[in-house]
This record gives C-alpha cells, sequence and structure tokens, in this order.
C-alpha cells in the first residue's frame, strides 16, 4: 500500500543535525523538519541566539537543542555528532547549512579570508558529512544529507565572490561523489541551490550601505519573481528532500532562485 500524504512529510523518530540553524535558512529548515516531527540539532557558533532558536521550537511543542559549535572546527563537528547521538539517540539527517560569503575581490585578496571561506563553506562541510555517514552506516538504517550549496555553484552571481563561488562549486561536486559513495548504504546526498534569500546574512534587518543597496536593486531586477525568497521557501525543499517524497534522488540538485538562473 502506497504511504499517505501525511506518511510521506512524517519525520517522526528522525533526529536531524542543522548547521548555522539559529538563524536565517538555516532556522528556516531547523522550524520545518521540527514541525514534521524530527528532533532537531541547531549546530550553530551564536550562542545567544541558538540558545533562543531552539527555545523559540521547543515554545512550539516541537524537539529541538542547541549545541554551541563551529562548523569549521573537526573536533567541534565530532562533539556535535556526539550531541545528537546522546540528546535524541542517533543521527539521520545532516543539513549542511553554516557559510560565509564576504564580498572580497580576488587582486589583493588576503590568504586568511580564502582559508576562512573554503574552511567553513567546504572543509567543514565535507568533515560534517564525513562524521555524519560514518554514525548512518553504523546505525544501518540509512540517511539523509543535504548540502545546501547556491546558484554561484552554477553561475556566478558578481565580482567579489570568487571564493565563495569556488566554494560552491565544490560543494556540488561533493555532493554529487558521496552520493555515489553512500547510495550502498541507503544513504541519500542531495543539495539546494538558493539564490537571493532575505535573511540577516544579505542585510534584512542590518544597517546598509548604498553600494549595498545598488548591488541588491540591480540583482533583484534579474529575478523573474520580482522578489527574493524567504527562507521558509528552502525549509520547504529541505523537509521535501529530508521526507520519503525524495525516496528515489540521489545526487541531486534543486535551484531555488525565483527564475533569477533563467536571465
Amino acid at each position: 500500500m502506497q504511504p499517505t500524504h501525511e506518511q510521506l512529510i512524517d519525520l517522526s523518530g528522525k533526529s536531524a543535525i542543522v548547521t548555522g540553524g539559529a538563524m536565517g535558512i538555516g532556522f528556516g529548515i531547523a522550524s520545518r523538519l521540527a514541525e514534521a516531527g524530527a528532533h532537531v540539532v541547531i549546530a550553530d557558533f551564536n550562542e545567544e541566539v541558538g540558545t533562543k532558536a531552539a527555545a523559540d521550537l521547543t515554545d512550539q511543542g516541537y524537539q529541538a537543542a542547541f549545541v554551541k559549535t563551529d562548523a569549521s572546527d573537526e573536533e567541534s563537528i565530532k562533539a556535535a555528532i556526539v550531541f545528537a547521538q546522546t540528546t535524541y539517540g542517533g543521527l539521520d539527517i545532516l543539513v549542511n547549512n553554516a557559510g560565509v560569503y564576504p564580498m572580497a575581490p580576488v587582486l589583493g585578496l588576503p590568504t586568511a579570508t580564502i582559508d576562512k571561506v573554503l574552511g567553513l563553506n567546504l572543509k567543514g562541510l565535507m568533515l560534517f558529512s564525513r562524521e555524519a555517514a560514518d554514525l548512518m552506516v553504523k546505525q544501518g538504517r540509512g540517511g539523509r544529507i543535504i548540502n545546501i550549496s547556491s546558484i554561484d555553484a552554477l553561475h556566478p552571481s558578481g565580482i567579489g565572490l570568487a571564493v565563495y563561488d569556488a566554494s560552491k562549486h565544490g560543494v556540488w561536486g561533493f555532493t554529487k561523489n558521496l552520493a555515489l559513495e553512500l547510495a550502498p548504504y541507503n544513504i541519500q546526498v542531495n543539495a539546494i541551490a538558493p539564490g537571493s534569500i532575505a535573511t540577516p546574512g544579505t542585510g534584512v534587518g542590518q544597517p546598509s550601505s548604498p553600494e549595498l543597496d545598488a548591488i541588491k536593486k540591480k540583482f533583484a531586477e534579474r529575478i523573474p519573481m520580482k522578489r527574493s525568497g524567504e527562507p521558509d521557501e528552502i525549509g520547504k525543499v529541505a523537509l521535501f528532500l529530508a521526507s520519503p517524497m525524495a525516496s528515489y534522488m540521489t545526487g541531486s540538485q534543486v535551484v531555488v532562485d525565483g527564475g533569477v538562473l533563467l536571465t
């Protein structure tokens, strides 16, 4: 018998880690997974905001906990995996969302900036995936790894994001190869490529400048849907990929960009 539509989005009994889950896209994802019944670990470096985010979810009757995590540090990553094990009995879903995107042209680019971007966006994502996959294989019940890449994995958004773009191209390549490696263990690995999403990281609710406003305005004019997306619009796609609805998908990348790549 085919599962009902309610069963297709039911994550009851599953446990998930969302990196960078304290705000923005990460919190949008954490909220949808928790609403679907998953026990969610918010792994974020910002202790104050992360603690509040987990409390907001538990106040709504969901299962959520916060663990302070540096998603570019191997020992911190291992500690987050152990936290999920001890708190919720294992790990079924990993969402690699944590990332940075400083605007900096390559000419004169500090090595420290390169290290920071690649260390978090790519190396940290690889390490988190490795540790999560190792646990999922040992558990023997399959799993889902969802990587948040970017439309910049497919086409550059603008000058100043070369290192960010390199990291996101790497995420897309890693997603495909890891999907091949983990398919025999029933661990599905997919990616989401967001376009412009209204988050604190893109300036929503934050101090602005004429330069930043001009960049945002120019990019918005390219979006066929004439608006930026909301974090929940990524959260809903993450829920799809984490759920039985995506039972025959691995090594795929879902573009969620309001149509901007069409232009």
